[in-house]
């Protein structure tokens, strides 16, 4: 879907219902218009659109995936099994590509996002249109608000520089806020993106709804500790420490429920592959995997994760999150759950490593493809830790760091940690948001961390890997090194080629 979607006032299209909606019956109940539109008459059908999960959850975001250092898509790891990479994006964001990515069609940020920002504007432009309270009318606003300004953090954090006073006038987004193809697509300036943003989040904390509602969290929509949440994650990234800590203390006074990993984590169903068959060396290997893992399709596990302050997924289409060393070595393999529980040991077999074996582990949440990437207690806290250890507090963020660790750790003298003082508390504080978010906030954090005031967190990204061409990895011929320099122009993303093309060349490329 690209952005110049149709003009909608007042009516939705049956096609679009079809694509739209996952649980709205009650809204495919009334009755077509001769023009096969329904009309959108009450608050109740606009609030079955802000309900449904399938609409907002998933972020795919290859970016993340593979465009930091926690991914260990190394050489070795490519020769331990050629055939388990099929998809050349892969190596092509491992090493910041600029020249064949834009060229590749399943790569779904921009037009998954530009979705929910749709949706989220038909929201908008119909709710005062309707009947229906003005209390269910606000409850839609922030929900839609939150949206909206989630969906544009995302693109811009993908497709635009770091937002900085130097970078306020580089392109940022086509500014989207009605249904309308009249809108201009032309990218307007990053600042104005930032405005549109703050906007939202401050129409978004208005909401009047709590996260738990009849005793259960209802972290699919827009809550009082979810935004506060997202508006915590949104000004540590801009370098705002006290609107940061402010707003993650708000986030936690609404709700605070951390999962205990010592009593509440057990593994699932364990997964078993035989490797080197036909050969001496052949063997039956067992894959211990979490709870989480078991289910593909079913919503269940994911929804009832209780530390989620607002339910959002990164998706990975090739099922392999695959940890560097560094990541790796910053666990306590012998203490720390979460290595325990999530990083399964033989990973590689499960892909195809089989024969000739090669080893190595890989990151699983849910199912194979699956991490939490909406805000949650742990992020919270970790946000609040940092805030507290940037402004110079390094006993009160070891102290929130804790709250966290005594859940996550083997009971010990290991979980608690000492701060010597503020550049300590700050480094103990980014390895535990590896620690806890792999995959998830890397991005995100390195592009914050090379553009602050404090030069210790700064990060020179550098892999080795081989040549490669739009369709096949260069194997044959020797290793490059492959950088990605503090303040390189690649830290934005390129746009897909196709939302060039569709907007006639309106929309224009970054440039490198």
């Amino acid at each position: 879907m690209n952005i110049r979607y149709s003009k909608i006032s007042g009516t939705i299209s049956l096609m679009a219902l079809s694509t739209l909606f996952f649980s709205c019956e009650k809204f495919l109940e009334e009755a077509p218009s001769k023009t096969t539109s329904l009309v959108v008459k009450t608050t109740a059908q606009i609030d079955a659109l802000m309900n449904n999960t399938a609409t907002f959850y998933v972020e795919e975001n290859r970016t993340q995936t593979y465009g930091t250092d926690d991914c260990g898509l190394t050489v070795d790891v490519y020769n331990g099994g050629r055939g388990v990479f099929s998809v050349m994006a892969a190596f092509q964001f491992a090493t910041w590509d600029t020249q064949y990515l834009p060229d590749d069609t399943r790569e779904n940020v921009w037009s998954n996002e530009f979705k929910k920002i749709f949706t989220a504007n038909l929201a908008l432009n119909n709710v005062d249109k309707v009947t229906g309270t003005d209390a269910e009318k606000a409850v839609i606003k922030a929900d839609a608000h939150f949206a909206r300004a989630y969906s544009y953090w995302i693109l811009a954090n993908t497709y635009c520089l770091p937002y900085t006073e130097q970078n306020k006038n580089e392109p940022g987004l086509p500014i989207k806020t009605s249904t309308s193809f009249e809108e201009p697509l032309q990218r307007q300036p990053l600042e104005k993106v930032y405005a549109l943003i703050e906007a939202d989040l401050a129409e978004a904390l208005k909401t009047p709804v709590s996260l738990t509602q009849s005793g259960r969290p209802r972290h699919w929509r827009a809550s009082k500790a979810g935004v506060n949440a997202f508006a915590a994650r949104y000004y540590l990234n801009r370098n705002n420490n006290v609107k940061a800590l402010e707003h993650a203390n708000a986030a936690l006074a609404d709700y605070s429920t951390l999962v205990n990993y010592n009593t509440e984590m057990r593994y699932g169903r364990d997964g078993s592959v035989v490797i080197n068959s036909g050969t001496p060396q052949a063997q039956t290997v067992v894959l211990k995997y979490p709870y989480t893992h078991d289910n593909q399709t079913d919503l269940t596990d994911m929804v009832g994760w209780k530390e989620f302050l607002y339910f959002r997924m990164l998706n990975h289409g090739s099922w392999w999150y695959i940890p560097s060393s560094e990541l790796l070595n910053l666990y306590d393999k012998s203490n720390d759950l979460r290595y325990q529980y999530h990083m399964v040991e033989g990973y590689s077999y499960d892909r195809g490593m089989t024969k000739p074996s090669f080893d190595y582990p890989g990151y699983i949440f849910f199912f194979k493809d699956r991490i939490p990437s909406g805000p949650t207690v742990a992020e919270v806290l970790l946000t609040k830790a940092e805030a507290q250890a940037r402004s110079n507090e390094p006993v009160a963020a070891m102290a929130t760091l804790n709250t966290l660790r005594a859940k996550r750790m083997k009971p010990g003298p290991w979980v608690d940690l000492v701060a010597t003082g503020k550049d300590d508390a700050i480094k103990k504080v980014i390895e535990e948001r590896r620690r806890e978010m792999p995959f998830v906030q890397r991005w995100y954090d390195l592009r914050r961390y090379n553009n602050n005031d404090d030069p210790n967190d700064d990060v020179v990204l550098t892999r080795t890997f081989y040549p490669y061409n739009a369709s096949n990895v260069l194997f044959n011929e020797p290793v490059k090194t492959y950088t990605l320099p503090k303040n390189s122009r690649r830290y934005a993303t390129p746009l897909p080629k196709t939302e060039i093309i569709s907007s006639n060349g309106v929309i224009q490329q970054n440039t490198y």
